[in-house]
Formats: C-alpha cells, structure tokens, sequence
C-alpha cells in the first residue's frame, strides 16, 4: 500500500510539473553604456593584480575612481564602442510594442497636509512674514488631502494644448485668473524666471544641502520649526510651500532650480506666482500624459478646489464673490460632504458648470480717500451725516475721490464701478487707474483695475532675461536685444531670416545664442542630451504671452543619411530649464563628427513674411 502511494504522489509530481508555463522568451537585451565596458576591463585587471582582494566591492570602488579621474579623450574607446553597439542595436534590434497604460492609483507629491501641519507651528511674527511676500492666503488653508480618484479623473480630461479642463460636456479654460480666485496667489507681476548663473546660487545651495536630487523636505521642515522670521524663515517658507502643495515635481525632494528667484527675498511679492503654478502644472500634466514619470508633480490641489468652485450639483445658483480665496471655504468637512453628494449622483461630472463672472477679488490692507480741499469743506468736519443722510447723497455722487488701496480690505471691481469696503463704509468710484507694472521696462500703459490685469498678461513689454549665466540684466525683448547686440555681440551667432545656416555645437555647448540681423530678435539653439543621443530645439526669447511665432527649419545629416525638423517656435523669457514640451530632434550620437562636434543646419523664417500661401508654413502645419 506504501508503495502505490508514493508511486501515485510522484505520478502526481510529473504531471503538475508538465502543466507549468514555459518562459517567456527574453527580448533582446539593451546595450550597455560606456561605463560597464570600461568597469568589466578594469575589474579583470584589477582582480589579476590583487589576487588577495575578496569581492567585487572593493574593484567596482577603484573602478569608480578611476573613471572619475579619466580625460574625455581616455574615455572615446569606450564611448565609441557603446555607440557603434547603440547604432547596432538599433537597427536590428524589433520595434517594441508600447505596453497600454493603465493608471489605477495616483501617485503624487502635492501633500496640503505637510503645509497645513507647518502653518499650524508658526507664530505670529512668522504669519506676518508669509503675508508680507504675497502667501498670506494659505494661511487660511483647510484641505488636508486630495481626493485622488477626483484628482485623477480630472488629469484625464485635462488638456494641456488648449490649458483647459474638459467636463460636464465643456471646455473649461484655465488661466492665472483661476489660480488667483482659487488659492489666492498674485495673477499679475514679473515673470518667475527659475534658472540663470549657477555661481549666483552656490552659496544658497550649500546652505540647504542641495543636491542634484534636490533639497530635503525635512531639512525646511526643521528650519521652519525655528521661532525666527527673517529672511531665512521666508526662503525657506517659499521653498517648502513650492516642493510639498504650489510646485511640486515627481520627487521627492524640492527643486534647487527655485533658489534663483530666492537670492532677493524682498522682491518675492512681485512676481506673477499664478501663471507660474498654472504653467509648471501644465508641464508637469503633459509629461505624465507622455508617460515619461509615474508620479505626477503641479498643485493638484488647485485643480481639485477649482472643480469644486466650478461645477455644482446643485443646479445654477449665482456666485457671491467671497471676501477671501476659495481655498479657505473647503476643509475637511464640506470636502466629506461634497464627495458623498458625488457619489449619490453616480460619480463626477454629473453637476453644471457655473457662468464665472469676470470679478477680480483684491486684498488690501488699508483704504485712504483723499478729498479735493475745496469740495471736502462742503462734508463738514463729521463723516457720519455726509454718509448716513439721503440728502447728502447728490454731493457725495458729485465729489472726485482718490483711493489708494494696500493691502488686507476686499476691493470689488466690475465692468464699470470699484466698491471699496472701508469698515462699514462703501465708497463707489466711477474709475480706478493705474500704470502697469512694466513701466520700467517702457510701458506707459495706464488702465483701469478691470483691464489691468488683462493687459499685464500679454503686455509687449513684459521682462525678459540675459540667457548667458554671467549676466543678470533683465529688460524687455527690446531692451535685451540692444544689451546683447552691444555687450556680448562675439557670444552669439547672426543670422538672416530665410537664410540656411550651418551651425556646430561642442559636447559641453547647451546652448547657442542666435540673433537676426534684420531685428536683432534673440532665439536660443538648445541642446540637450538623452539616453542615445542629442535633443535639439530653437525657442525664441520673447514674453510667454507673446503671440507671434516663427517657423524654423532643422536638419541634421551623416553620409547619405539625414534627419529634419519643420516647427514653430515657443516663446520663453530667458533660458530653457529643463526639458519643456516643444517639438525637438532627437540626433543619435554617430551623427556626431570626429571631434564630438554636432553639426545642424537651421532656417528660421521671418513670422512677418509668412502668409497662408507659404509652403513651408503649410508642410509644418500638416
């Protein structure tokens, strides 16, 4: 009986070993980089020479240092025995089929909960230093975390090219605007402009610890948690705000990019904050619609508060305008309840989009009327009979009044009056005027507070920086053309519109300045490097708002070989930081020439000369 058991248990062996799947077959490997041939060569020599080290760890250790140490020159062996592999494996190598992407969880860094456990340490003089830099407003944050299945259902409607949100069977559109009503950040000001001359910044990135990973979270949170409030409590303030909740990217740490616009904290209240936060989540949007980060960075929390404010289940109601920021009418409470009214109506968007009234809500902090000597006399030296009787009504309609707004009173501004509430007192005022911001750069623009905005938005005269690091000037697109025309004129290239032009890049080039002889407009030759090769790309140094573009032309060629690039030109107001979403070429490295030098030809052709029956505007357009 024994023995048939145990031949029925072995029996019963073989068969589930038969059953079991065979192994995928292993696509062919990818090559490897010039560092593991050079490490493997180095290991064997090593090994053979100290026959008494044990381990691969203390060879890979050496290995380490000496490639460190090694000139661009030692290491071309072994860079040119990666690329002829690379150059190999691509054309014999089957195209891979992209797997489906399905995201189910959401992975992100904006955490409101870490900004609101801070804010809950400060102490008064620490609040009045993040209200005297313009932040004042997430003071008053509530939410403590995001709804990620909201969250991510919106990210699937977002659409990055148009900037809107598609929902409820409309097309929502987003704009600076939008980032003011919600959270309560500046819509107008300066451009922040996040990059320039890493000399400038040394000392900050020192100081923070900085990294090529970025600076710890931790590391602002326990300098936050110091009862100091100067200018190194506001820095940091504005970093940890960016990294966990307004700006934060798909890692973990805060981005040292920031501490540019940090080295002149007193400036901090100047910058138009609104557009900033709306464009690094657009960017941050397309990448992770592109597949390229699991995680996704922005300030999602703003999308969440904004499709809350936008969309009611209710039905359409009229919109009160609040005295404060929309992000202190949710917390944790009416977020519970608005979910679960979601959920009873089926899921999301299931509500009606509201008519947004154009009403720009202003905090100040004082309200001073200045009333002309000869009229004030006829008000008596009381206030309160002038504005308490009927009588005095038909005077006080008649009377010019100056106001001049700071800081913490609501101002409200409509298509034609101002309301000021000064305490229980309501002054309406037929026109409100002020020059735009810009003036230093040569706008004498003077609006209305209804227009003013608008107008800064895509005012011509908007700031543009130097694009090479050791120059900290900042103009307008005018001004910066005649700076670099005079100051750097041998640190770029001229060129004529409409007129090829050959062009080589050194390995360590990111960049070559280009300006056109007819104009003197600036454009930027970018170059990046990727995994098997070059990116390159032409962005022109004009105001993000500007609307005027130019067609250009890239081509790149090795042998009988060559690769081309027909697009238009994106408008940045300085350097290129990073890899934005524009149209780039990507050049493998074996179109390199021997001496590592990319050569590329380029056309850019004047927008003014460009008309509907261009053919090189059409071949770009399909």
């Amino acid at each position: 009986m024994m023995g048939k058991r145990k031949l029925e248990e072995l029996i019963a062996l073989e068969g589930k070993k038969k059953k079991k799947k065979k192994k995928k077959q292993v696509a062919t490997r990818r090559p490897a980089c010039s560092w593991v041939y050079f490490s493997r060569e180095f290991i064997r020599e090593y090994s053979a020479s100290h026959p008494e080290s044990s381990g691969l760890k203390a060879a890979t250790k050496a290995a380490s240092d000496a490639w460190k140490s090694m000139s661009l020159e030692e290491k071309e062996k072994y860079t040119k025995r990666s690329r002829e592999v690379w150059d190999n494996y691509l054309t014999t190598a089957p195209a891979r089929a992209p797997k489906p992407r399905k995201q189910t969880n959401l992975v992100t860094r904006c955490s409101p909960g870490r900004l609101f456990n801070v804010l809950q340490r400060l102490t008064p003089d620490q609040k009045a230093a993040v209200r005297s830099m313009g932040f004042g407003s997430l003071l008053s944050l509530r939410c403590r975390t995001l709804r990620r299945s909201l969250c991510l259902w919106l990210l699937e409607r977002f659409n990055t090219a148009r900037c809107s949100l598609e929902i409820c069977g409309e097309r929502i559109p987003l704009s600076p605007k939008d980032v003011e009503l919600v959270m309560g950040l500046a819509a107008s000001g300066k451009d922040v402009v996040n990059s320039g001359p890493d000399d400038l910044i040394v000392e900050l990135r020192n100081s923070y610890n900085a990294t090529n990973r970025g600076i710890s979270v931790r590391l602002l949170e326990q300098r936050l948690a110091a009862p100091e409030a100067g200018e190194e409590f506001k820095r940091s303030f504005i970093l940890y705000a960016l990294g966990t909740v307004l700006c934060p990217t798909a890692r973990l740490d805060v981005s040292p990019s920031f501490l540019h616009f940090l080295t002149n904290i007193d400036t901090i209240h100047q910058y138009n904050w609104g557009k900033f936060l709306l464009d690094r989540l657009v960017r941050e949007v397309s990448r992770f619609h592109q597949g390229k980060q699991r995680a996704v960075g922005g300030c999602l929390l703003f999308l969440q508060l904004f499709y809350y404010e936008t969309v009611s289940l209710e039905g359409p109601v009229s919109m009160v305008p609040a005295l404060g920021p929309c992000l202190s009418s949710w917390g944790e409470e009416e977020i519970t309840e608005r979910e679960k009214r979601e959920r009873e109506l089926g899921g999301y968007g299931f509500g009606e989009v509201l008519c947004r009234e154009s009403c720009l809500r202003i905090e100040s902090s004082r309200c001073r009327a200045h009333l002309d000597s000869s009229r004030a006399g006829r008000m008596g030296t009381s206030s309160e009979p002038a504005l308490g009787c009927e009588g005095n009504q038909v005077e006080r309609d008649q009377m010019d009044r100056e106001i001049i707004m700071d800081e913490t009173l609501p101002v409200y501004i409509g298509d034609k009056n101002v309301v000021v509430v000064c305490g229980d007192i309501e002054v309406v005022v037929e026109s409100v005027r002020k020059a735009c911001q810009n003036i230093e750069y040569g706008c004498k623009e003077t609006l209305d507070y209804t227009k003013k905005s608008e107008h800064e938005e895509s005012c011509m005269y908007s700031p543009c920086s130097c694009p090479l690091q050791e120059c900290d000037f900042v103009g307008s697109s005018e001004q910066l053309s005649l700076h670099f025309s005079s100051k750097h004129w041998d640190s770029g290239r001229r060129f004529r519109y409409n007129c090829p032009q050959a062009i080589s890049m050194d390995m360590n080039e990111s960049f070559l300045v280009l300006q056109a002889e007819e104009d003197g407009i600036l454009f930027l030759l970018n170059k990046g490097i990727e995994t098997i090769g070059n990116t390159v790309m032409i962005t022109c140094i004009r105001p993000s708002s500007s609307k005027e573009k130019f067609l250009y032309d890239l081509v790149s060629g090795r042998g009988i070989s060559s690769l081309r690039l027909k697009s238009l030109t994106q408008n940045f107001p300085g350097r290129v930081e990073g890899f934005p979403p524009v149209d780039f070429l990507l050049i493998p490295f074996r179109f390199l020439n021997t001496s590592g030098q990319l050569n590329v030809e380029i056309c850019i052709w004047n927008s003014a000369e460009l008309g509907s029956d261009c053919p090189a505007l059409d071949l770009a357009i399909s």
